[in-house]
């Protein structure tokens, strides 16, 4: 007889696993100078190139500075300093959720109102590259980037790594599980962002909305291992891939790295079968 499904919230040092490692001794090991490093607060913009689009200068709302550099790859990396914040809208309502023995919601039905899912922010951006390891070194050297987890491959009976999701280290204080997504691939450039939504059922019925209006789905939905986000990705208007996610963890300094095998398997606990080309 098979045993029922369950889900639980783990603690981050359980939930790794046996495979993890300190974050000071890693960055002990690679030589890497905290005093050193340009140090980021959150993530203010995703730039993709488009045929008629050239308005970087509208993240400019509300004064600051940039700068931008390149990477390794001769990716452009902007910098901000200085703008002010925009004035925070209101936060959606927290549904009450009834359980099998819990149930607050007492005469009270759930409504909802079909459209768009409205974005919170800007969660993270992921990358393809074929410099992989001259790229961990630049971000996690230059910035205060900290690996949540690596994903390896074992060849010759030796483990190379060939993925990482990498968060802010913003000391005690508690930020996503990654801003930051980097793979190895035979061809370099941006894989997708993702923005964070209130709360499943406002991604679903994004979901449907997207559907409804005949945009191109490109894997969805279904919730990450790493992260433990529910996600939704979809193709924009000119090709460019793009994520809705809610739930995602939180992690700080005295969260470890993980390690883990590179593969589909590692990619969803549910959700639709990965599209074979989803990290080409």
């Amino acid at each position: 007889m098979a045993l029922a499904n369950h889900g639980a919230s783990i603690p981050d040092l359980i939930a790794m696993g046996d495979e993890q490692e300190n974050v000071t001794d890693w960055q002990r090991r690679c030589g890497i100078n905290k005093d050193s490093q340009i140090r980021l607060v959150k993530l203010t913009h995703m730039r993709y190139q488009h045929p008629d689009l050239d308005q970087i200068t509208t993240f400019l709302q509300g004064g600051g500075f940039l700068v931008t550099l390149t990477d390794p790859e001769e990716f452009p990396v902007n910098l901000m300093f200085g703008q002010k914040p925009a004035e925070k809208g209101a936060i959606p309502e927290k549904l009450t959720i009834n359980y099998e023995e819990e149930k607050p919601r007492i005469r009270k039905f759930q409504g909802f109102t079909p459209g768009p899912a409205a974005v919170h922010k800007l969660g993270h951006f992921g990358l393809c590259t074929g410099k992989f390891e001259e790229l961990v070194h630049f971000y996690t050297t230059t910035f205060n980037i900290v690996p949540t987890d690596f994903l390896y491959v074992e060849k010759d009976g030796r483990r190379k790594n060939v993925a990482l999701f990498a968060h802010i280290d913003r000391g005690d204080d508690y930020v996503d599980h990654h801003s930051f997504f980097m793979s190895t691939n035979a061809s370099s450039h941006v894989h997708h962002c993702s923005f964070e939504v209130h709360d499943f059922d406002t991604q679903k019925l994004g979901h449907q909305w997207l559907t409804d209006k005949k945009y191109k789905s490109v894997w969805g939905v279904g919730r990450h291992i790493l992260g433990s986000q529910i996600f939704d990705y979809w193709w924009d208007t000119t090709g460019n891939m793009i994520e809705n996610y809610t739930d995602g963890d939180l992690v700080n300094n005295q969260t470890p790295i993980g390690y883990g095998p590179a593969g589909d398997e590692s990619l969803a606990v549910w959700g639709p079968e990965v599209p074979a080309w989803f990290l080409k």
